[in-house]
């Protein structure tokens, strides 16, 4: 059957029933029911590909529209159509580019460009404070080996003040957050290294050079680690004369554009300060003096003869000026000025003699761009006899005391405030979901080679921390897609829990069980060079604490929820009662296997037939079936077609209670089986008048082709995909929640399964 295509974007639809005008409504129903890529209806043959046949003779035409029923409220039909026009549209404005950006954004924090030191990045997730330093002041700001001696001292402050330092450089071709002491000596040695700003990077990591990172360079890094305090000695500026040269420094600009509170002396004195403060107005730079004085520093001396738009008292004020400007998702930085202690601090008459002495040199010598500060503070250096670099060392170890005593401040003002948030942290009309499931820290190592050697040798790659557990996972995943769950859970009170509580800060943990003497759940897993698991060990005795009546306490939300999840990391016991609930007050109610062992709990009894929706791979749905004394197929498929008609065969008797069954195929993508009353797969429980006139259908989605370097990991991916597939059900149902007869469709081709 040929398929017309109307330009005038109408709809798509078989001879000839092209020729005559729908209804605006059934134009509608044909916009939420059509398959479209690219905003672009598929035609016959372009749909073909889409389609698999499960029994001889199934229909070759496409699916038609579901229209929406009579009863239904305009609104909320132009309601949906807006938010899945919405949503349709984002997804295919991104899917092209999404994998493209995820691989770079991976590659930049795991590949050749970035590297985190695993400290820092321990303390980044656990949120504790951690304070970003630069390198430039070590490659050129100082001769060696003071500038070592003068690095490891500031670090040491640092930590003392219960910080964690960061100092940020480029070693052959690599960003690094946090250097070794090895990497410390070498940029401090090494002489041909490259003072590296905004403008740098690029070419830099391109040509595997190493450098010291400027003001600018440093605050890139620190943003895109997560850092958002950086400690310094003083800023680039408008030079002296920059009115006529434009010479202006890059970390003014980055001020700008960057948000991360940059702690220094101010100015350096070489500069004309009355100008830098002008230029960091107009670039929207909240700048703040640091203590008893508006006065801004002037680098090597507290008086500049200029004032800061604001001060702060104190790490606490400091803390809440940061965090203020984090909060309001501005994107430009805040300067805290610190002024250089008086003791040490250098006379302004004697610095400001030798920098015009200086200055003038420079100019005769025609030394400009960033090659002038370098020169100009060792000229200071000389015609003071030292005592500029006195002041230098003084004040840039007051500073990282300071700095790293305001990164403490705002590290415990943001663990209040999410502590605080946590049980107000739902405030509107959508019903709020409810999962409950395990929590797992995880340990994942990558082996570097494809095969994985046994016998007791040791198998070179990386091992990495992450947070997991199937019910965190999507608890994750709905919450970044604005659903945010009420999430049940159980996790000790050891090292982990704390960490975990940080890195779920979006999610609502309000309800989380914490116990004492227990353990949180931990799982180690050996994977691939290509990703897929090889061998996982599990210690998740926590999880026999979500019981009946822990989760009966929240019997409320339960029954308010348009949706409860459900993994198979939760004791039989209340699995059971979770269906007994749904059942009584007819919930929606996924249940997410988790692995091949435990994916029967709701089929060892009737239970799992109160329940809507559930997402096995073929190993687990082949469990299922044996639990539920039904046949299996004979041998194992050999072929992409084998393998969906096995998962379809697999996947039918349980379509005789559940709505849905998402089989996931690993590689070779996903089958999504239910019913259809038009031909597309409905998302939604519908009447029983009307699952008697339905007829069962599956539509199979192709994996996206993705190289084996851009696969990180393939655990959790399955969870994520359910996430999503929920969240559209979810809102739908929430726009519906008595009009089965409008039931949200899966809009794509899909094919009758045979009864």
């Amino acid at each position: 059957m040929q398929h017309h295509v109307n330009r005038n974007n109408r709809r798509s639809c078989p001879c000839p029933a092209a020729k005559s005008p729908l209804s605006p409504r059934q134009q509608l129903a044909a916009v939420l029911s059509s398959p479209v890529v690219n905003n672009k209806w598929l035609s016959a043959p372009q749909l073909q590909p889409l389609r698999h046949a499960f029994c001889q003779g199934c229909p070759g035409t496409a699916p038609g529209p579901t229209l929406p029923c009579a009863r239904g409220s305009v609104w909320r039909t132009i309601l949906l159509h807006k938010m899945i026009a919405k949503i349709t549209w984002r997804l295919a404005r991104h899917v092209s580019t999404e994998a493209h950006r995820t691989t770079q954004v991976r590659r930049f924090l795991h590949g050749s460009y970035f590297r985190i030191q695993p400290s820092i990045q321990e303390a980044l997730v656990e949120g504790r404070p951690v304070v970003a330093l630069e390198s430039t002041i070590i490659t050129h700001g100082m001769a060696y080996p003071q500038n070592l001696s003068m690095a490891r001292e500031v670090e040491k402050i640092i930590m003392r003040n219960g910080a964690v330092p960061a100092t940020i450089g480029i070693l052959r071709g690599q960003i690094h957050v946090g250097l070794t002491d090895e990497e410390l000596q070498f940029l401090a040695s090494s002489k041909n290294v490259v003072k590296v700003s905004r403008r740098d990077l690029p070419y830099v990591l391109s040509q595997g050079l190493s450098g010291g990172t400027t003001v600018s360079g440093t605050m890139i890094a620190a943003h895109k680690a997560g850092i958002p305090v950086f400690v310094t000695g003083g800023i680039g500026g408008v030079h002296r004369g920059g009115e006529n040269t434009l010479d202006v420094s890059a970390d003014l600009t980055e001020l700008g554009r960057t948000p991360v509170a940059v702690v220094s002396a101010g100015v350096k004195s070489i500069l004309d300060i009355g100008r830098t403060l002008e230029y960091l107005e107009t670039q929207g730079v909240c700048v703040a003096a640091f203590g008893e004085s508006r006065m801004f520093p002037a680098f090597f001396s507290s008086q500049s003869g200029y004032q800061a738009p604001y001060r702060v008292q104190d790490e606490e004020e400091a803390a809440k000026l940061i965090a203020s400007t984090l909060g309001l998702g501005l994107s430009s930085g805040v300067l805290i000025a610190v002024p250089c202690p008086q003791e040490q601090a250098a006379s302004g008459h004697l610095i400001e003699d030798a920098i015009q002495q200086a200055l003038s040199e420079a100019r005769s010598k025609g030394i400009t761009g960033k090659e002038l500060t370098p020169f100009l503070l060792q000229k200071i250096n000389e015609l003071t006899n030292g005592k500029s670099l006195d002041s230098n060392l003084a004040l840039i170890q007051n500073n990282a005391r300071v700095g790293s005593s305001i990164a403490v401040a705002l590290s415990k003002l943001q663990k209040a405030t999410r502590k605080g948030s946590l049980p107000r942290r739902r405030d509107t009309t959508l019903p709020q979901p409810v999962v409950i499931g395990g929590i797992n820290v995880d340990f994942i190592a990558k082996a570097q080679n494809s095969v994985i050697l046994g016998g007791g040798q040791t198998n070179i790659g990386r091992v990495r921390r992450t947070f997991g557990g199937v019910g965190r996972n999507l608890a994750d995943c709905l919450s970044r897609l604005g659903l945010t769950p009420l999430f049940l859970s159980a996790v000790g009170k050891d090292e982990h829990s704390e960490s975990i509580l940080h890195y779920c800060h979006h999610m609502d943990m309000s309800a989380i069980l914490q116990l004492e003497g227990k353990s949180t759940a931990t799982y180690s897993a050996m994977i691939t060079s290509a990703g897929e698991l090889s061998v996982g060990l599990g210690d998740m005795d926590i999880h026999q604490q979500i019981t009946e009546q822990y989760v009966s306490q929240f019997k409320e939300n339960l029954c308010r929820a348009p949706l409860v999840c459900i993994d198979g990391n939760v004791p039989l016991s209340t699995i059971q009662y979770i269906c007994q609930l749904a059942r009584d007050h007819q919930l929606a109610v996924c249940y997410e296997p988790t692995d091949e062992n435990k994916a029967s709990k709701p089929f060892l009894s009737d239970s799992w037939k109160a329940l809507t929706y559930i997402s096995p791979n073929l190993q687990e749905l082949k469990a299922i079936n044996r639990t539920l004394g039904n046949p299996l197929p004979a041998g194992a498929p050999s072929s992409l077609e084998d393998i969906i008609k096995m998962a379809a065969a697999l996947a039918r008797p349980l379509l005789t209670h559940l709505c849905c069954v998402v089989v996931t195929l690993g590689a070779h993508g996903v089958l999504l089986c239910g019913r259809s009353l038009g031909g597309s797969i409905s998302l939604h429980p519908t009447p029983h008048e009307q699952t008697a006139a339905a007829s069962l259908c599956a539509a199979h989605y192709p994996a996206i082709p993705v190289s084996r370097e851009e696969i990180v990991n393939v655990s959790g991916a399955g969870d994520s995909f359910l996430a999503s597939h929920l969240s559209l059900a979810t809102f739908k149902s929430w726009l519906f929640p008595a009009d089965h007869q409008q039931h949200p469709t899966c809009p794509h081709a899909s094919t009758e399964l045979s009864r």
